[in-house]
């Protein structure tokens, strides 16, 4: 479970803190100082040349005055949702935690979706989606209560857009009506469950992607066998 309530500030979280998503095509950096969101950044995840999110981190930083060395700890999105994108957010942020020697924290990116958008979304029951490919939806159960908490209920799952239409709440996300993508920013609503829930661990973790990437489905398509089994 995650929850956490959208105010400023945190007695818990003192210091620097680095966020990071990037469980779509846009990855996201929030800088927070005592749980308080002090910069953010943006960055497309598909250029052609250069790697974009790690100079995003940069710029975030150095926007408060800071390098990577100054953080207390590091928050990132755990997916699901694009695989690679992932997988570069995790690498950074494993990179960072490493290098300054402090804790890596994981939260939902779905969690992040509903948590990101802030005070545009009033208290209430919401399914946060992003796109899963193959006419699906990864979903998850997202509740914001009147005291500003923020609670994402269960594990993630698989859905249609038609499954979703059929629920009697609001599908919040990217390709939806109320169109939120997740959002490092939401951090500051989620860090103290992140906390609670502890670091992960810096050599095991890696992101929940949801769904097996594109390429290891074609490759398994085309051999008749899992890509696992050798």
């Amino acid at each position: 479970m995650v929850s956490a309530p959208r105010s400023g500030g945190n007695a818990l979280a003192p210091g620097l803190t680095l966020a990071l998503d990037a469980s779509t095509y846009v990855g996201t950096v929030a800088v927070l100082r005592d749980g308080v969101v002090v910069a953010a950044r943006e960055a497309l995840m598909r250029g052609e040349h250069e790697e974009r999110l790690m100079p995003a981190v940069l710029a975030a930083l150095a926007d408060v005055g800071a390098v990577p060395r100054d953080v207390a700890r590091v928050v990132c999105g755990a997916g699901p949702g694009s695989f690679t994108s992932l997988r570069i957010a995790a690498g950074i942020a494993k990179g960072v935690a490493h290098g300054a020697n402090v804790p890596l924290y994981a939260v939902s990116s779905l969690a992040l979706v509903v948590a990101g958008a802030g005070p545009a979304l009033s208290p209430g029951r919401y399914i946060a989606a992003l796109d899963a490919m193959r006419g699906e939806r990864y979903a998850q159960t997202v509740m914001v209560y009147d005291d500003g908490r923020v609670e994402a209920n269960g594990p993630s799952a698989l859905a249609t857009a038609e499954q979703l239409a059929a629920e009697r709440c609001r599908v919040v996300g990217p390709l939806e009506g109320d169109a939120h993508a997740p959002h490092a920013r939401g951090v500051a609503a989620l860090l103290d469950a992140c906390i609670a829930d502890g670091p992960v661990d810096l050599d095991a973790w890696e992101p929940s992607y949801g769904r097996l990437a594109e390429a290891q489905v074609r490759w398994e398509a085309a051999h008749g066998r899992s890509l696992a089994s050798g």
